[in-house]
């Protein structure tokens, strides 16, 4: 396009993967429009749109209807044979003959937002897309991963118990090629432009908006962070807004992570859920090493864009036994801290794999993401010391 302009510091070196972030950036900004339309009726009416998976998790025309349109946009700007997606949801449930207002529900948002494409500069469909089609890109999503070739990863709402609540959740996309992360796009809907919102339920943050003046910039919320492995940066843009269009780059600006590497003066994030994450490790390693805040817990990848940002410094996921990581929870996330300056690893301080299908395979203990090496090597350390003496 004509309006496209360079993401890398050096103009003259080849971009690989320049056209896969661009669409990918693009298509997550219209996933976000879709997910607040849908977040924004769920607060007002329930709808019966939230439903519930086989793992007790809730589900919603959300989920699905984003993964039908990134599934359509990106077969639309690559081909469909060249395009392979690992994605969060299948059609399992949206098939059953009980199904038929939900399935309704997921068509319509799809066709909704497809036909806002141009907006975001993308092409839309030529005609509303139907029932079967909806469906056939939702199941194409079905890519199981592995050490060779190229895949997409896609979690359409990662956090949906956040978003159901009316709280932070993420759309994370990102491309690996040969087990690697090469690109990541996380998009925030209700991620605050001032950190110490994030402490705030987001419900809080919609009454506080409304009593101040619309002029103010401390209410501002919503963007979508990015990353090109190898280009020593990570960006973020704002979302687009309600009748503008995407002028490519869309007033992105680079973001780093902190500079703090003292444990005192550190802000760590951790999951809210306790149904796969221990709590009570987590605040033990935080002690032993000399963290003194509370705790940022903050629903789904939103924690990866909060180090990026520099709004935090260290995040701390030790599952409970039997948990597996998925690949999509976390490769968005991981390629843009690495390239914003920070650190992902496991607990013993290898690199995350995603080389392996689409569960993290291989994880020793943990998952541990922070500013920089110095509070790395702490953790590190602070986890080996306390985890002989923990049930999990």
């Amino acid at each position: 396009m004509e309006d496209q302009k360079k993401l890398c510091s050096t103009p003259s070196e080849p971009e690989k993967y320049s056209k896969e972030l661009e669409v990918a950036v693009r298509a997550v900004q219209m996933a976000c429009a879709l997910c607040q339309r849908v977040q924004d009726s769920l607060i007002s009416k329930t709808n019966g749109q939230v439903q519930s998976k086989d793992d007790n998790s809730p589900v919603t025309v959300a989920d699905w209807s984003v993964q039908a349109t990134v599934s359509w946009l990106l077969s639309e700007s690559f081909g469909s044979k060249n395009v392979s997606i690992a994605a969060e949801e299948d059609i399992q449930k949206l098939s059953k003959a009980d199904a038929a207002g939900l399935l309704a529900a997921v068509v319509n948002t799809v066709n909704e937002c497809l036909a806002e494409a141009p907006r975001f500069g993308l092409k839309g469909p030529n005609m509303a897309l139907g029932t079967s089609e909806v469906l056939e890109a939702i199941s194409r999503c079905n890519s199981t991963g592995g050490p060779t070739g190229r895949f997409w990863t896609l979690d359409p709402v990662d956090g949906t118990l956040g978003f159901v609540r009316g709280d932070q959740y993420a759309v994370a996309l990102s491309l690996i090629e040969d087990g690697k992360v090469v690109l990541g796009v996380l998009g925030c809907p209700n991620y605050p432009m001032r950190k110490e919102w994030l402490s705030y339920h987001h419900r809080y943050h919609r009454i506080i908006s409304k009593l101040t003046p619309p002029i103010s910039e401390s209410w501002d919320k919503g963007c979508v962070f990015y990353a090109r492995r190898g280009s020593g940066e990570a960006l973020m843009q704002p979302l687009l807004h309600v009748n503008q269009k995407l002028a490519w780059p869309n007033s992105a600006r680079p973001v780093q992570v902190s500079s703090i590497d003292n444990p005192a003066l550190a802000t760590f994030c951790e999951p809210v859920e306790k149904a796969n994450s221990s709590h009570s490790f987590t605040a033990g390693v935080a002690h032993s090493m000399g963290l003194r805040k509370q705790p940022l817990r903050v629903y789904s990848m939103v924690k990866y864009a909060a180090i990026a940002r520099g709004d935090a410094e260290i995040f701390m996921k030790f599952a409970r036994a039997g948990y597996k990581e998925k690949i999509w929870d976390h490769a968005a996330g991981v390629v843009i801290i690495q390239e914003a300056g920070g650190v992902v690893t496991d607990a013993r301080g290898r690199p995350l794999d995603f080389s392996k299908g689409i569960y993290l395979e291989g994880l020793d203990r943990g998952i541990i993401a922070c500013a920089g090496p110095k509070l790395h090597d702490k953790i590190i350390s602070a986890v080996d010391a306390s985890w002989d003496s923990s049930s999990l």
